[in-house]
């Protein structure tokens, strides 16, 4: 894990993942929601995240890993946050 988490991000737990009724993922980052996940690559997370659910740093790989390169530098900050 040396190579992948270098700034030890992934010991902060960032990532959550919430299981829906319809059998959907929703994926949250501190908090906010940043994907929703269905059908078939959500019952292939679900699996993934079962075999790796009692290692914390795995389970917030596996949901780095899935969400993309989402953050690029340009996110607009909130009115209540201060630059």
């Amino acid at each position: 894990m040396g190579e992948i988490d270098k700034r030890k991000r992934l010991s902060e737990e960032p990532f959550a993942f919430e299981v829906r009724k319809k059998g959907t993922v929703a994926i949250f980052f501190e908090g906010k929601q940043i994907k929703m996940i269905r059908d078939k690559e959500a019952e292939r997370l679900i699996a993934k995240i079962s075999k790796v659910e009692n290692n914390i740093t795995e389970v917030q790989l596996l949901l780095a890993k899935i969400t993309g390169n989402f953050k690029h530098g340009n996110e607009k900050l909130g009115k209540n946050k201060s630059k």
